[in-house]
């Protein structure tokens, strides 16, 4: 299985054990831990945990992200797809942007707050910042997954590992903090 980089992920000996323990996955503390830990260390700061495989109908994972990670915002526009995502643990943010790159919404998630959840329509620009240290969102959106035609990146905005990128990923952070302000 490859992420979203292109590169192998192994799944750790302690998801092999939830599966031979049972039918059932159980996402709890250890597993979002774990993920945590390995997000914290991989170059990205982000880290999926696919509970799909790429042909499934749906696309159902785990996405620990750190603080520090910039996701370059992006939509799903061939074929067009929505995509939801529910924050299990800390808190983050979801970026909307017009065609042009204008602000157009900014929905706060905190698993302590209000809001948990947000499903973004097809064929928005939009980006989601981890605001918190160990981070966690359940992701769900339709396959199957096609690495070539997942993403379209926004033509305005840096792509990640730019030098831009991360003036850009602070920029969105303060963006969320007057959010919250007003």
């Amino acid at each position: 299985m490859k992420d979203s980089a292109g590169l192998t992920q192994n799944r750790p000996q302690i998801f092999a054990d939830y599966l031979a323990m049972t039918s059932l996955v159980r996402i709890d503390q250890q597993l979002l831990s774990s993920l945590s830990q390995r997000a914290r260390q991989h170059s990205r700061r982000r880290l999926n945990h696919n509970f799909h495989e790429p042909p499934d109908v749906f696309n159902r994972m785990l996405n620990a992200i750190e603080p520090d990670s910039y996701i370059c915002p992006h939509r799903h526009q061939h074929p067009p797809l929505e995509e939801s995502f529910l924050v299990l643990r800390g808190a983050g943010a979801v970026i909307v942007f017009a065609d042009t790159g204008e602000l157009e919404d900014i929905l706060v998630l905190d698993s302590r707050r209000q809001c948990w959840g947000v499903e973004i329509p097809a064929e928005r620009y939009h980006t989601i910042l981890s605001r918190a240290v160990g981070s966690v969102f359940y992701e769900v959106k339709q396959g199957p997954y096609d690495p070539q035609r997942a993403k379209e990146f926004a033509p305005w905005a840096p792509l990640e590992g730019t030098p831009e990128a991360l003036a850009h990923l602070q920029r969105l952070h303060r963006w969320v903090d007057q959010a919250q302000q007003m």
